[in-house]
């Protein structure tokens, strides 16, 4: 793809990407408290696929799910990665940092769908995410986490943090292991996709948009069982299994 290519590809989707953000926020903003929660999901599911369309990134998602209730966990490579697992797993509320609920536009739509916010620079907020994390558990909902705490490059898996795999353990919750892998033709791991370092939110986007045959796939892996581990041995264990589902570069 040429450079000039490039950027009118990037700019036509940049103006679909817009006017469907705006769709979202339209829906949140005036609808969604009359929708039921079973239509809410619906919308969430239906949302995030198109978003994922309209940014030219083609979704594949194999393995089978395990129902409902579980801990998704997930690997960390993109902002988009919330969007993936939507887009297969609409019913999951993620546990995210807290300065996304002050974003503009993105705050609004992950508030609306239930995200729970963590300052992750404190322990004393991180066990209060915990107790809220195991209560929606006990209810029956299903919560998505990302363990390693940040971005990495896809693979290997940074280290994992297992203090929200307490409260998996403690509801006697399923995990549902969750690999995320953005690839193009010939890339088993797209740099495209990363949002690493000091890149900002519009330098990622743009190598989105202009990314050429950009896909993600969402592979969901055998349920794992939590009763009676700790989470230290639980984490360790979940990091081979995730590791062990990533094909080697």
């Amino acid at each position: 793809m040429s450079a000039r290519v490039g950027v009118l590809v990037g700019a036509w989707r940049a103006a679909r990407m817009l006017a469907h953000i705006a769709h979202g926020v339209y829906l949140v903003q005036l609808q969604w408290s009359g929708f039921e929660p079973s239509r809410r999901t619906q919308l969430v599911g239906w949302w995030s696929r198109k978003l994922l369309a309209v940014l030219g990134v083609r979704l594949e998602a194999p393995g089978d799910q395990t129902p409902t209730p579980r801990l998704i966990t997930a690997n960390h490579v993109s902002w988009l990665d919330i969007a993936a697992i939507h887009a297969v797993m609409p019913e999951a509320r993620f546990v995210s940092k807290a300065d996304i609920a002050t974003w503009p536009i993105v705050g609004a739509l992950a508030t609306a769908v239930g995200t729970l916010y963590i300052e992750r620079a404190s322990k004393r907020d991180a066990l209060r995410v915990v107790h809220k994390t195991a209560e929606a558990l006990a209810r029956g909902e299903t919560v998505a986490v990302f363990p390693e705490g940040t971005t990495g490059g896809g693979f290997p898996l940074l280290p994992l943090h297992g203090n929200l795999l307490q409260a998996a353990i403690s509801t006697h919750t399923a995990l549902q292991p969750v690999v995320l892998r953005w690839h193009q033709p010939g890339t088993p791991y797209s740099e495209a996709a990363q949002y690493i370092g000091q890149m900002t939110l519009f330098e990622s986007l743009w190598r989105i948009l202009t990314a050429r045959d950009l896909a993600v796939e969402v592979r969901s892996l055998p349920a794992m069982p939590t009763e009676g581990l700790d989470r230290r041995h639980l984490a360790e264990a979940l990091a081979a299994r995730m590791n062990e589902a990533l094909p080697r570069p």
